[in-house]
């Protein structure tokens, strides 16, 4: 009895390997609090129920609530297939080419809904390296269970019961704070090469330590995600960057040796004193205003992790000589290119990054129209931000920042006062008009007497 009253609580398995009876815990042993859980998600796993299906909350989301977080988003797990699930919802559309999969809408509230997949990979067409591009193979919760990439995601929530069935000692794990992959290493990274991203994504949000043998292949792996199409590697170098954790993700993407290919050279920059500062700050930003619930821009993100590039190409232009503004863009170019083939850059957020280094250039000139004709600059807020970055991290001056802020917030006297101030600063008067070139006559030009 009191064997299975501890198999109870700590999720642990038996020593057979059977994988196919789950560790069954009730509302008293787990602790999940039923008000965490979305409305819609209840009403989509209770219409699937009542249409005689089985449906759970699964993945991250039991994941969250197991550790008294509100979850960002609800994902289900149902016997039902694509088809079955469209079927009993107005707004419902099946997506995927890989593995399909459902989208559920309720105004703009998505849920996404899965059929649980089956274990037969082998026939499934995979590439050389063995990463599995199509599966639709349909199966058992079990062998759901076991299809799942880490053991703290493979456990299912039932809020009609308010039951968790677990597979794989994922509250085990989750109780002692580890990352474990599920199954044998080497064989799930190379199934899908993206999961050597999630474990570290996982592993810096969570505070996880990662288990010893799912460690242990990650470095020498590592190149396989080379073989991942770009826009899968960007998603989740996108969700790893805004996961609020945004630091320490790179941090731990440095230390497992995943960083080379995905961001060039961010160890070089990393590894200078300005470049270290200016990304630490950006990254810092960007995680408060995650957590704070505020937006995040993409493009200010990536043109924050890059900008230390397009530094030294833009010196590197200028020392061959280039005049600044055009070295600029041909730096940009450069960067930007180099990143589109390794992270599928998509074209508003390199357009953004663009717009955000082309304006530093602009903040220098502090004289006649040209401060006023910055401020209706669509980026303007952008621009500005990043400029206090620079200013911050010790760039460039903070009197350049300052001014800034004291010209955006002023009214007109104010904004007059700041421009005559700055042209006695700087000895500079309003721009004089150059002279008009007189025409010569066309005898003269060719060497005939006027």
């Amino acid at each position: 009895m009191i064997k299975k009253f501890i198999r109870r609580i700590l999720g642990t398995k038996q020593k057979t390997g059977d994988y196919t009876q789950p560790v069954t815990l009730t509302a008293k042993e787990h602790g999940i609090d039923p008000k965490l859980v979305s409305s819609n998600a209840i009403r989509v796993t209770s219409s699937l129920q009542d249409a005689g299906f089985k449906a759970f909350l699964v993945g991250g989301a039991v994941r969250d609530l197991l550790l008294g977080v509100k979850p960002k988003d609800f994902d289900i797990a149902t016997n039902a297939t694509p088809e079955q699930v469209k079927r009993l919802f107005r707004r419902a559309f099946i997506i995927g080419k890989r593995f399909q999969i459902v989208h559920v809408m309720f105004g703009q509230d998505l849920l996404e809904v899965t059929t649980f997949r089956g274990s037969a990979t082998d026939g499934a067409p995979k590439d050389e390296h063995g990463r599995v591009l199509r599966d639709n193979t349909f199966g058992e919760q079990h062998e759901d269970a076991l299809r799942r990439d880490f053991t703290i995601n493979a456990m299912y929530y039932d809020p009609a019961s308010q039951i968790v069935l677990d597979y794989h000692g994922g509250i085990a794990d989750i109780r002692n704070k580890t990352l474990r992959i599920i199954g044998v290493p080497e064989e799930r990274y190379r199934e899908d090469p993206v999961r050597l991203l999630r474990v570290v994504r996982f592993a810096a949000r969570l505070n996880f330590a990662i288990a010893p043998d799912t460690r242990a292949p990650i470095a020498v792996m590592a190149p396989l995600i080379n073989n991942v199409p770009a826009a899968r590697v960007f998603d989740e170098m996108l969700k790893l960057l805004m996961s609020g954790h945004a630091l320490a993700c790179l941090q731990q993407l440095r230390k497992e040796g995943l960083h080379h290919g995905l961001l060039p050279l961010l160890d070089v920059v990393l590894e200078q004193p300005l470049g270290e500062k200016f990304v630490r700050l950006a990254l810092a930003s960007t995680d408060e205003r995650v957590r704070e619930g505020k937006p995040v821009s993409p493009g200010f993100l990536f043109a924050s992790l890059l900008w230390h590039q397009v530094v030294e190409k833009w010196n590197a232009y200028q020392a061959a000589g280039e005049y600044p503004i055009p070295a600029l863009h041909l730096a940009a170019d450069d960067v930007l290119n180099t990143q589109t083939d390794k992270l599928a850059l998509q074209r508003k957020i390199a357009s953004d990054m663009r717009d955000i280094w082309a304006m530093q250039p602009r903040f220098d000139r502090r004289v006649g129209k040209t401060p006023y004709k910055l401020l209706e600059h669509l980026r303007l807020r952008a621009g500005y931000d990043f400029l206090l970055l620079r200013c911050a991290s010790g760039e460039i001056d903070s009197e350049i920042g300052e001014w800034w802020t004291a010209f955006i917030a002023g009214d007109g006297a104010e904004r007059e006062e700041l421009l005559a101030k700055k042209s006695v600063t700087t000895n500079e008067g309003p721009a004089k008009k150059r002279p008009r070139r007189r025409r010569k006559p066309a005898g003269a030009a060719a060497g005939k007497p006027e």
